[in-house]
């Protein structure tokens, strides 16, 4: 059990410490998240309290904007939680979602298993597919001045974490880089459904865009 003030309390917590973040990164992606996540979340037998708190504080201090480092993230959720006199178990399994739920090129090797992170990690990724997925995409890109998409710079199919968090390649490579494999990479029956349709979505805009490229619409 929880304190019932401390959903209420991590909104506000998180929306103060987002609110100049990146477009994409923002509390609106937040709250997306956790959207997402309530609705996984009925469909699994999950730890309520666990979910919602991870899905909140996940992208609390996103190591893309701290210099890669990915300690900034556990360490500010954990500091909240303490201070609110949350369960040392709960603390544990937020800390542990919030450390293996990024993509990191896909090739990272989760370091801990639970369907809370499985039902968090799922509704994160359905954020980054789909319309919203993007937009989000094309605002990061303009976030790091890249360009559009260069068809001399072909995408880069397998990379390291480390590869992956230096790539600046052009925004239309990440969509095979990333957002087109994470169909197959949901967790949870919930997860896959919806992420089905999201990806028709982006394979549609991709092949209207290459026809507007090529002056052919």
């Amino acid at each position: 059990m929880i304190n019932p003030d401390l959903i209420p309390k991590t909104i506000l917590f998180v929306k103060e410490k987002l609110e100049n973040a990146e477009g994409g990164h923002d509390w609106f992606h937040i709250e997306r998240v956790y959207k997402n996540t309530l609705l996984i979340a009925k469909n699994e037998a999950c730890n309520t309290a666990v979910v919602q708190l991870g899905a909140l504080l996940h992208d609390i201090a996103d190591s893309k904007f701290h210099n890669g480092d990915e300690t900034v993230g556990p360490r500010v959720a954990r500091e909240f939680l303490e201070s609110e006199n949350v369960d040392e178990e709960i603390i544990e399994h937020v800390v542990n979602i919030i450390e293996n739920i990024s993509y990191k090129g896909g090739n990272f090797e989760k370091k801990f298993s639970s369907i809370e992170l499985n039902v968090v990690q799922d509704a994160d990724r359905l954020d980054a597919i789909g319309a919203i997925g993007i937009a989000r995409t094309f605002n990061y890109g303009g976030f790091k001045n890249r360009t559009l998409y260069d068809p001399e710079i072909a995408p880069k199919s397998s990379m390291s974490k480390e590869e992956y968090k230096k790539n600046d390649s052009p925004t239309l490579n990440h969509f095979y880089e990333k957002l087109l494999l994470l169909k197959d990479k949901m967790n949870t029956q919930t997860g896959k459904q919806i992420a089905q349709e999201r990806h028709r979505y982006m394979e549609g805009f991709l092949a209207q865009f290459y026809a507007e490229w090529e002056g052919e619409k």
